[in-house]
């Protein structure tokens, strides 16, 4: 694989349109390329979601493939691409990260048309630039990554693969494995949280709207998510056409300590709280995984006592969501089904959410409270509380 400066190189709509300008956005972006997460144990890593989320293997870097650096294992499910990475050298800026917040997700990457547009757009508006664009090159084309930095250590990729027809990146090889157990139904990244410090959240939405051109979709305070002991404030943006929504979540002022400030604890400082990716069948999407060893938050059987009243008529059997733990909210445009993982990790950070739309674009706000008192269960049982 070589390296080289661009310089040297030639060359689900939401309806936001009422509350975003089209025209206007100067950062157009497809999608999700793929998210990467630093790891003490990257082939463990790969084999956990393989095994519990039904990942399937995809590609592989490391010392096979000339790379002394680092390993990176990535799997891949239906629009999902998760990259695990491991350092080799213990004393690595990849060795630091693991130290510091344990496995957690450092790079959320954006399929662009334009990596060196993305760039100079954002940096002139303030962006603080971790990798200019540089291209990479193997036998099977180019590809243009660009990044800036955004809360904590996590940063931004621009991936731009327009001339690109490899397996994944260049400097990554077809991962070859007997072991591919069935998907899970998980289709796209839904939306990824991130969690700041307290009185940071209007600085990282002013950041996505300013400097990235992101609308703020919707804002819930801290008497929309809150309970008699703990308390958030939360700011979703989005981009110009709904494919990528970040909440920006902030702890409130609270008599016991809040979620929010349990993961900045042990994360060691703002970070990616959870990522929520969706199926079309939330309810064979969850069987499969309790199956498979995955666990999800306990939600109280009365939570279900009122649901009907609350949401109306659905397709699915209540008794079985309730089995299952499933939540269900509505909203002017339809209905959602939602469960939460318990953290991934032995820290209490990073856990998923497994969403299911039924036309509605909102976030489950009439869960909150429900979601709330098992969180603050979980808390309690670890003495975070």
């Amino acid at each position: 694989m070589e390296t080289k400066n661009l310089t040297d190189v030639q060359n689900y709509n939401y309806g936001i349109e009422k509350i975003f300008d089209k025209a206007q956005d100067f950062l157009p972006i497809n999608g999700t390329d793929y998210v990467e997460l630093y790891v003490g144990n990257a082939k463990q890593a790969a084999h956990f979601y393989k095994t519990a989320f039904g990942f399937q293997s995809l590609a592989y870097c490391g010392l096979e493939t000339g790379n002394r650096e680092f390993c990176s294992y990535v799997v891949v499910q239906d629009k999902i691409r998760l990259v695990l990475t491991t350092p080799f050298n213990p004393d690595s800026e990849i060795s630091d990260h693991i130290r510091r917040h344990g496995d957690g997700v450092k790079v959320i990457a954006l399929w662009v048309d334009d990596a060196q547009s993305a760039y100079d757009e954002t940096t002139k508006r303030g962006a603080e630039g971790v990798m200019e664009p540089t291209v990479f090159e193997d036998k099977d084309g180019i590809v243009i990554k660009a990044a800036i930095k955004t809360y904590g250590d996590t940063i931004h990729m621009f991936v731009e693969r327009k001339k690109y027809n490899g397996i994944f990146l260049p400097g990554f090889e077809k991962w070859e494995s007997d072991y591919n157990p069935p998907a899970t139904g998980l289709k796209y990244i839904d939306h990824m949280v991130g969690n700041v410090d307290l009185g940071e959240m209007n600085k990282w939405a002013d950041f996505y709207a300013n400097v990235m051109g992101f609308a703020n979709l919707v804002t819930f305070d801290d008497k929309d998510i809150s309970t008699q002991y703990t308390a958030l404030m939360s700011k979703v943006m989005t981009n110009g056409n709904g494919r990528i929504k970040f909440p920006i979540n902030e702890p409130a002022a609270g008599i016991k300590k809040s979620q929010i400030e349990e993961y900045l604890d042990f994360y060691g400082g703002p970070g990616c709280q959870h990522i929520a990716v969706a199926t079309d069948d939330i309810v064979f999407t969850i069987s499969e995984m309790r199956k498979r060893g995955v666990e999800f938050l306990y939600v109280p059987g009365t939570y279900y006592d009122t649901v009907a009243e609350r949401v109306g008529e659905i397709a699915e059997e209540l008794e079985k969501l309730k089995s299952l733990g499933i939540m269900v909210d509505r909203d002017e445009d339809g209905y959602l089904l939602q469960i939460f993982t318990r953290p991934v990790e032995d820290r209490p950070t990073l856990f998923f959410e497994i969403i299911q739309r039924k036309g509605a674009k909102s976030f489950g706000k009439g869960n909150f409270q429900a979601l709330f008192e098992s969180i603050e269960a979980e808390q309690a049982r670890r003495g975070t509380l």
